[in-house]
C-alpha cells in the first residue's frame, strides 16, 4: 500500500512540472512574439473608411550610435482611391500627423517618393495610388531610453470624392531590442529608392519669371542627358502658388520646363523666391533649390520628333561628302574608280559597297565611343577626338602616308605574310576601299554642316538607341553617293576614260592630301609650342619635296613649286584687288575677352551687346566663318563698335566651362556663335555657317 501511495505522488509531482514547464515555454514565446510584433502598429483601418488601411513599421536597422530608426509608412488604397504627395496640386491637401505625444522623439524626416500626375474632373492633382510605402526616420533624443512614436495621422483620400480620416499611430521603439525586420526593410528601400535625394547628376542653368505671361521658366542639364523626364515645382517660400503641368523641351543635355502659374490670390510675382526642384527620369530622382531669377532663358519651343532628326542626320551626312575635309578622300576613291573602269559590274558594285561599309562602320564606332563618355559622365560633343594629341599625330602620319602614295613616292602593296589596313589603304582591294570610308569619316568630323549640328545635339541628349540610329543615319547619309554607284555601277561609264591625265589629277589629289597633313600638324601647337609646330612642318615640306625631286625629277618637282607659288601669289593679288572688301589685313586684332557666362547679364544691364564665339584651331568651319565673315566688313567694323562686347571660347583643348556654356545652349559642337542684348538677354543663336548680313542684322536686332 505504501508503495502505491508513493508511486501516485512521483506521477502526480511528474505532471505538475510538465504543465508548470509547458506554461513558462509558451509564456516564453509569447514574450518573444510580442517583442517581434512590437516592431510593427498592424495594419490599422477605420470602419467607416475601409478603402484606405496604413501601417507603420520599424525595419529594425539604425545608426551607428542607435540614436536614428528607419521607420516606413506602408498605405494601401484601393480601386482609383488616391492620396496626395506633399504638394497636391490644384486641389486636396497632403497627409500630415502630429506626434507631439511622442515619447524620446527628438525629431520626424518624412521621404516623399516621386508622384504621378492625376486628373480629376479637370483638376490636376499629384499624388499615389494603388501603393505606397513612404520612409521615415526617426531621430532619439536618448538612445539608451526606450521610445514610443504617437502620432494622431490626418490621411486624405479620393475618388470623385474626398475622405479626410484619421488614424492613431503607437510605435514602441527600443534600439537594445530591435530585430530586423525583411519585409520592412524592402518597404523601406523601395521607397528610398523612389525618393528624390540631393542633385548629383543633374545642374540648375537658370530660372526666370516672366511675370507679363505668368510663367516659370526652369532650365537644367543632365550629366547623361534626358529620357522620359519629370520635374516639380514646390516650396516654403511658394506654398500657396499652383504650378501647371509643365511644357518640357529638351535640347541635347538640356532641359527646359515651362509652367503656368496661378494663386486663388490673384496675380504671381515669384521674383527672388526660392524653391524646390523635384526632378525625376530613368534611374534618376533628385532635388535641389534655387532662387528664380529675372534674366531671361532662351530655349527652343519645340520638340522636333525622332523622325524629322532622322531626316536631319541623313541630309546632314550628305552635306559632309562636299566639305573640304573629305574632298581628298573623294578624289582617291574618284581616282581608283577611273583607273579600273575595265572591271565587270560586280567588283566596281562591291568596291562602292565597302566605300560604304567603311563610312558606316566609322560612324558605328563614334557612337560606341560616345556611348562610353556618355554613362561615364563625361563631356561629349562632335569632334572632341581632335582634342587629343595622340589623335592628331595619328591622323598627321595617316594623311602623310596616303599623300605620299598618291604622289607615287611610294607604292603600298599587300605583303604575303602581312594583312593590315595600312598595306591595302593606297590598292584597289576592298579592303583598301573599306579603309577610304573610314578616313573619309574620320577626316570629316571637325566640319559642322547645315543640320549635322541639330541632328548631333539631338542624339548626344537623347537615349542611347536614338543616339546609335542618328550615327548611322549620319553615315548612311554620307556614304549615300557611293551606295548610288554601287546601285547603278553603269555610272562610272560616264566618268572619263583613264589616260595621262590621271596622272596629273593624282598629283593635285596628293597635294590636297599632304595640304591636310600640313593643317594637321598646325593643330599639334597647344600641345608642344608654336616654335615646335613650325620647326616639324618645314621638316616635312622640305623632306617631302627633296623626296620628290630624287623620285619623279625635276620636270615634277618644278611644276609643283611653281603652282603653289601662284595658287599663293593669285591669292595675294585677289586679296589685294578687293581690298576694300576686306578687313586688312586679316588678323584677328579683334578685342576678344574670354568666355565669362556670368559676366554676360551683367554687361547687357550696362546696354553692352556681348558677340560669343565658340570656336576651336581644328574646326574648319569655324575658321571659315572666321576668315570668311568675322574678319570681313561690314561684320569687322560692328564688331570694332564701343557698345560691343566680344566674347570667345576656346574649345580647341578640353575645357569643362567651354563644354558646360555649350550644353546650356544646346550644342555639342563648334563652331557656335551667339549675340546677347538689351532687346534679347537670353540672346540670338545664329547659324552655323555664317553670311555677313545675319550677323549684321542680329547685331542691331539685339540692341
Amino acid at each position: 500500500m505504501y508503495n502505491t501511495l508513493l508511486t501516485k505522488f512521483v506521477d502526480s509531482l511528474a505532471l505538475c512540472i510538465r504543465a508548470c514547464t509547458k506554461t513558462i515555454v509558451v509564456a516564453i514565446l509569447a514574450m518573444a512574439s510580442f517583442t517581434a510584433l512590437a516592431q510593427t502598429t498592424g495594419w490599422i483601418s477605420a470602419p467607416e473608411h475601409p478603402p484606405v488601411k496604413i501601417r507603420m513599421m520599424s525595419t529594425g536597422e539604425q545608426s551607428d550610435d542607435g540614436s536614428t530608426v528607419q521607420t516606413i509608412l506602408d498605405v494601401e488604397l484601393d480601386g482609383d482611391w488616391k492620396t496626395y504627395w506633399r504638394s497636391p496640386g490644384e486641389g486636396g491637401i497632403p497627409p500630415s500627423w502630429d506626434w507631439s505625444d511622442s515619447t524620446n522623439i527628438e525629431s520626424v524626416n518624412w521621404h516623399w517618393p516621386i508622384p504621378k500626375y492625376y486628373e480629376q474632373l479637370g483638376v490636376m492633382t499629384l499624388g499615389y495610388k494603388k501603393h505606397v510605402s513612404f520612409p521615415v526616420t526617426l531621430t532619439l533624443k536618448d538612445n539608451t531610453q526606450p521610445a514610443v512614436f504617437r502620432a494622431s495621422l490626418s490621411f486624405p483620400s479620393c475618388t470623385n470624392i474626398c475622405v479626410l480620416t484619421d488614424y492613431d499611430i503607437e510605435l514602441p521603439i527600443d534600439t537594445q531590442t530591435l530585430q530586423f525586420d525583411e519585409e520592412a526593410m524592402f518597404l523601406f528601400n523601395q521607397g528610398m529608392s523612389q525618393s528624390p535625394r540631393e542633385a548629383n547628376r543633374t545642374s540648375v542653368n537658370g530660372l526666370f519669371w516672366d511675370k507679363s505671361k505668368q510663367q516659370l521658366v526652369t532650365q537644367l542639364t543632365s550629366k547623361n542627358g534626358w529620357d522620359k523626364p519629370q520635374v516639380l515645382i514646390d516650396g516654403q517660400e511658394v506654398i500657396d502658388d499652383f504650378f501647371a503641368q509643365p511644357a518640357i523641351y529638351i535640347t541635347g543635355n538640356t532641359l527646359t520646363a515651362v509652367y503656368d502659374v496661378s494663386n486663388w490670390l490673384g496675380e504671381v510675382d515669384l521674383t527672388s523666391r526660392r524653391v524646390s526642384i523635384t526632378v525625376s527620369d530613368t534611374n534618376l530622382a533628385e532635388e535641389m533649390i534655387a532662387p528664380v531669377g529675372s534674366t531671361p532663358i532662351t530655349y527652343q519651343e519645340s520638340n522636333n520628333g525622332f523622325g524629322v532628326m532622322l531626316g536631319f542626320a541623313l541630309i546632314g551626312g550628305l552635306i559632309l561628302n562636299i566639305m573640304p575635309c573629305v574632298l581628298p578622300v573623294l578624289g582617291m576613291k574618284l581616282n581608283s574608280i577611273i583607273h579600273n573602269q575595265g572591271a565587270s559590274n560586280r567588283h566596281i558594285r562591291i568596291s562602292f559597297l565597302a566605300s560604304a561599309m567603311g563610312v558606316i562602320t566609322s560612324f558605328a564606332l563614334l557612337a560606341f565611343g560616345m556611348t562610353v563618355l556618355k554613362m561615364g559622365g563625361n563631356a561629349i560633343g562632335w569632334g572632341i577626338q581632335f582634342q587629343n594629341v595622340w589623335f592628331i599625330a595619328f591622323m598627321l602620319i595617316i594623311t602623310l602616308l596616303f599623300s605620299i602614295n598618291l604622289l607615287g613616292l611610294v607604292e603600298f602593296r599587300l605583303s604575303s605574310g602581312l594583312n593590315t589596313w595600312i598595306a591595302t589603304k593606297g590598292d584597289d582591294s576592298h579592303s583598301g576601299h573599306f579603309v577610304q570610308g573610314m578616313f573619309a569619316t574620320l577626316l570629316a568630323t571637325p566640319c559642322s554642316a547645315p543640320f549635322l549640328g541639330t541632328a548631333v545635339a539631338y542624339a548626344l541628349g537623347a537615349s542611347y538607341q536614338e543616339l546609335w540610329a542618328i550615327f548611322i543615319a549620319l553615315g548612311i547619309g554620307m556614304s549615300a553617293p557611293w551606295l548610288i554607284f554601287a546601285t547603278f555601277p553603269n555610272l562610272t561609264k560616264l566618268l572619263p576614260k583613264p589616260g595621262a591625265w590621271m596622272f596629273k589629277v593624282k598629283l593635285i589629289f596628293g597635294l590636297m592630301m599632304f595640304a591636310t597633313s600640313l593643317w594637321l600638324a598646325s593643330l599639334m601647337t597647344p600641345f608642344i609650342g608654336k616654335f615646335s609646330t613650325i620647326l616639324m612642318s618645314l621638316s616635312i615640306v622640305i623632306s617631302v619635296l627633296i623626296w620628290i625631286g630624287r623620285k619623279l625629277g625635276r620636270k615634277v618637282l618644278i611644276p609643283i613649286v611653281a603652282t603653289t607659288t601662284l595658287v599663293f601669289g593669285a591669292a595675294l593679288i585677289i586679296g589685294s584687288v578687293t581690298a576694300d572688301n576686306w578687313a586688312t589685313p586679316i588678323v584677328d586684332d579683334l578685342a576678344w575677352q574670354k568666355l565669362d557666362s556670368k559676366q554676360i547679364p551683367q554687361l547687357v544691364e550696362q546696354g553692352k551687346t556681348v558677340f560669343v564665339d565658340v570656336t576651336a584651331e581644328w574646326c574648319i568651319t569655324c575658321k571659315a566663318n572666321k576668315i570668311g565673315v568675322i574678319l570681313q566688313n561690314p561684320v569687322y567694323n560692328h564688331l570694332q563698335q564701343e557698345d560691343i562686347v566680344l566674347m570667345k571660347g576656346d574649345w580647341t583643348t578640353p575645357s569643362e566651362s567651354v563644354t558646360q556654356y555649350l550644353q546650356s545652349n544646346g550644342r555639342f559642337g563648334v563652331p557656335f556663335n551667339i549675340v546677347y542684348g538689351p532687346s534679347y538677354k537670353s540672346g540670338i543663336p545664329l547659324p552655323i555657317i555664317l553670311d555677313s548680313d545675319t550677323v549684321v542684322q542680329t547685331l542691331d536686332a539685339a540692341r
